[in-house]
């Protein structure tokens, strides 16, 4: 680092000289480099880590930087509806750095096998229980390999008196389940919590609606982002990704559709008529007229003919199995000729044929659009007031089936206050994100694309660089008083003044000669004028 703080120096010496003067292209060039340089100074790589410790009250906390799952339980049962030979839960987990953009002494839980069922969970240090105070869930997730098909969701497992992480299965009653799914080009952020209908008791999964942005580049950048939920008393929620944010009735069963109901948009048209030279009968295929039977063509030989070296077997009746007839066998006489048998002429299409004749399609004055049963209200339907007040969960689990290896988990928490989750996240995730930014080639290139995303951040880059600058051109030329100046005459050369008398001499002459022009054109108009008066007197 001390070489590009000397660098950065003489980077920003020049920077501010040459904002003292004219600057070009290339001073605008030096500029960038300095900007450029400090920038990366602030994203230095050899961050120092600390494990991050929560700074206020938690249900659940775990880093995994002591390279152990002591606290955690590996599932030995078998998911239920699944083929024998994948039922077991044994894809393989381990406690590993980042394979990229590693910080130093920080360690994450990885999903390491790949079609594969995976199941482990964790309790908390207490059940959390829907009350007054708000429910925070954060944790980080790295695609290290992308990913094809596959979750990295948790579960918050409903506190059962039968709750047992052994037996934790895809069956296991849970509260929330959060994180992002991915299969195909569809991605999604699941936010999916288990209510019980008060009416018939059945247990209903409510998704939430789909995240309002483009959730792509999450999957596929290889990069850890931070996942978080919020779960407010009064019954509000919000979803952020890296810390950035991103809702009665049923069909009748009793209903049925009207006989009369046309639910055709076109019809054939009423008025067309078929024209006359239409030939229904005309066939598709017809025999090509200008086809001629090949040269060394055999009509009279067959194509096949009896096998002359077959015999009839011992065992054959012809009682009970019929006349024997010798096997076909290809005619040795038509391996020489172009062709045996009836020749007949190869088919090609009809010009003429035109199919059965139909009227054109026209829209349908009665359409009534595609019938629908009437809405009813719905019969199991209440309104929740307090939908925050959930079943109770006192455990944390991963339950997932994925077609890539490599996914890289770390930083749970769960809290009841935002700013505890917050500071977890600036002293975890945080540094690694200062690392990714530090690492990929080009800063300056990543700021001006995330400025063409955010065109707000040209504020935050022109204050950062101009205000230095500006301060700086303060000093570049100080003020002067009046008694720092002094005035003096200057006497012209005498060669300039003889060039200025000449030119005022030449112009004088100028407009002495217009001034005669002038007079002896008035002259000769006042003698014209009285020689037309004594023609006319």
């Amino acid at each position: 680092m001390g070489v590009k703080r000397k660098q950065t120096k003489i980077n920003f010496i020049f920077a501010i000289s040459i904002f003292c003067h004219t600057p070009t292209s290339e001073h605008l060039h030096y500029v960038k480099m300095a900007f450029k340089t400090v920038l990366f100074m602030c994203f230095d790589p050899q961050v120092t880590y600390k494990t991050p410790v929560p700074t206020g009250d938690v249900y659940f906390a775990e880093t995994f930087d002591d390279g152990s799952l002591d606290r955690w339980q590996l599932s030995k049962t078998v998911k239920g509806d699944a083929d024998d030979d994948i039922a077991k839960y044994d894809g393989k987990w381990s406690v590993e750095q980042l394979k990229e953009n590693k910080v130093p002494g920080d360690q994450g839980l990885v999903l390491k096998s790949r079609a594969k069922h995976h199941a482990i969970a964790a309790m908390l240090n207490k059940p959390f229980i829907f009350q007054d105070e708000p429910l925070v869930i954060q944790y980080e997730v790295n695609f290290q390999d992308g990913i094809d098909c596959g979750g990295a969701y948790i579960k918050l497992l409903s506190d059962t008196g039968s709750l047992n992480l052994e037996q934790f299965h895809d069956r296991t009653p849970y509260t929330i389940m959060f994180g992002p799914d991915k299969c195909g080009e569809d991605y999604k952020l699941h936010f999916i919590f288990r209510h019980q209908n008060p009416l018939n008791k059945d247990v209903e999964e409510k998704h939430a609606k789909r995240a309002d942005v483009d959730l792509k580049k999450f999957y596929t950048d290889k990069k850890t982002h931070l996942y978080t939920l919020v779960l407010n008393p009064d019954n509000s929620y919000e979803m952020f990704i890296d810390q950035s944010s991103v809702s009665r009735e049923i069909d009748d069963p009793n209903d049925s559709k009207p006989e009369d109901w046309d639910e055709r948009a076109k019809i054939p048209d009423p008025e067309a008529v078929k024209p006359d030279d239409w030939d229904e009968d005309a066939p598709a295929k017809i025999e090509d007229p200008d086809a001629l039977k090949p040269e060394g063509w055999l009509d009279d030989e067959p194509e096949f003919v009896p096998d002359p070296n077959a015999e009839k077997p011992e065992d054959w009746d012809e009682e009970m199995d019929g006349e024997w007839e010798a096997p076909q066998i290809p005619n040795p006489a038509c391996e020489t000729a172009t062709g045996c048998g009836e020749w007949k002429r190869p088919m090609i299409n009809n010009p003429q044929y035109k199919g059965k004749w139909k009227a054109p399609l026209v829209d349908n004055p009665n359409y009534q659009g595609v019938w629908k049963p009437r809405k009813i209200d719905n019969p199991e339907f209440f309104e929740d007031l307090q939908p925050f007040r959930m079943i109770s969960f006192k455990a944390l689990g991963l339950e997932l089936w994925s077609m890539t290896s490599d996914i890289y988990f770390d930083n749970f928490i769960i809290t009841s206050h935002k700013e505890v989750a917050d500071r977890w996240a600036s002293d975890s995730w945080g540094l690694k994100k200062l690392v990714a930014s530090a690492n990929e080639p080009g800063i300056f290139s990543q700021l001006m694309i995330a400025a063409e995303e955010r065109p707000w951040l040209w504020v935050i880059y022109i204050l950062t660089v101009a205000l230095p600058i500006g301060l700086a051109v303060l000093f570049c030329w100080p003020k002067k008083s009046d008694d720092d100046y002094v005035y003096k005459k200057v006497d012209l050369p005498r060669g300039d003044v003889e060039e200025e008398e000449e030119e005022e001499e030449d112009e004088a002459a100028v407009v002495d000669d217009e001034d005669k022009v002038a007079e002896a054109a008035e002259s000769a108009q006042a003698a014209g004028e009285e020689t037309e008066h004594q023609t006319s007197g």
